[in-house]
């Protein structure tokens, strides 16, 4: 059979050229009538939004008067802000911590709930149920638990065994670390059901091979479990340096930035920019510093995917 008749079904070697005719009596009209909607509001929610910010940072408004355009004015300003070397230090050491604290975690849990015989769905449901919690409610319960006094939560918890008292966040070494201690708190358990999601595709043959090895629990995670999720890992990796590099709500509320700009984030910095004053604010810095923002995370995530694109396939 001739190659003009496959592409033509075979009627006398003629090819069938589609026509907007054709188009629409195949459903591509219909496709595209579905499908608009949702192009729509995802435009106008979502790519609008992106461009209307990238617009703002070349223009200095206050969102009352008409905006005057400064060029690159707003992008010096905010380079040269003596608290942004600040900001981006904690922001770095908020993600530090929380790649240390928080990334072994969800995986450790997630294999020792794989691991039990029995009620594995009531651990699941206890490892997943702080992210059920609403995350202003979740920093105002630890809030009231990180109470300095001698007889706070955790001071209590702490003297039983003759420590503290401690000023958990009116101290400026312990105020980063207790809120990554939060954070991971508050969204590890995500993690945790994406883990044993994964941990069900791994083949139990190659752990009862292990286990005929003479291998205990933690060797099987390390030369089976963990090279069958590395995909995953890998994937959680940038989803968590980009979440924690954009940290904003536990700062806000617990400390405001403090003690002494502590734990000001580059986020924090962008709401002081457009919320500081309510007709002196400047969202053309807000703007500029949230493209800055973007532009890095960007640049990080292509770099880390193209440095990591063979990891997860050999």
């Amino acid at each position: 059979m001739s190659t003009s008749d496959v592409a033509g079904g075979g009627q006398g070697g003629r090819v069938r050229r589609r026509n907007p005719v054709t188009w629409v009596q195949r459903g591509g009209l219909s496709s595209v009538v579905f499908a608009l909607p949702l192009l729509v509001i995802f435009g106008v929610f979502s790519w609008w939004p992106i461009v209307r910010s990238v617009v703002m940072s070349f223009q200095k408004t206050n969102l009352v008067g008409d905006p005057r355009w400064v060029g690159w004015n707003n992008f010096h300003y905010v380079l040269t802000d003596p608290d942004l070397p600040t900001a981006i230090g904690n922001t770095l050491y908020f993600a530090l911590l929380a790649l240390v604290i928080g990334f072994p975690i969800p995986l450790v849990t997630a294999v020792l709930i794989s691991s039990v015989r029995r009620r594995k769905g009531l651990y699941s449901v206890l490892a997943y149920l702080p992210v059920v919690v609403p995350p202003v409610v979740a920093v105002l319960l630890w809030k009231f638990f990180y109470d300095g006094a001698p007889d706070g939560v955790f001071n209590t918890i702490l003297g039983w065994v003759g420590l503290g008292p401690y000023t958990w966040l009116s101290s400026p070494g312990l105020a980063m670390p207790s809120l990554v201690v939060e954070a991971t708190w508050a969204a590890a358990g995500g993690t945790v059901i994406i883990y044993l999601a994964a941990l069900i595709g791994v083949p139990d043959e190659l752990y009862d091979a292990a286990e005929v090895d003479g291998a205990g629990l933690w060797r099987k995670v390390w030369h089976v479990t963990m090279p069958q999720l590395r995909g995953v890992l890998l994937i959680t990796f940038i989803l968590q340096i980009i979440g924690t590099v954009q940290v904003f709500l536990e700062p806000y509320l617990f400390t405001g930035g403090g003690p002494a700009n502590a734990t000001l984030t580059i986020l924090l910095m962008i709401y002081n920019y457009a919320f500081g004053s309510s007709l002196g604010a400047n969202y053309g810095a807000a703007t500029a510093l949230s493209v800055l923002l973007a532009a890095f995370l960007a640049i990080l995530s292509l770099v880390y995917f193209k440095l990591t694109s063979g990891w997860s396939k050999s």
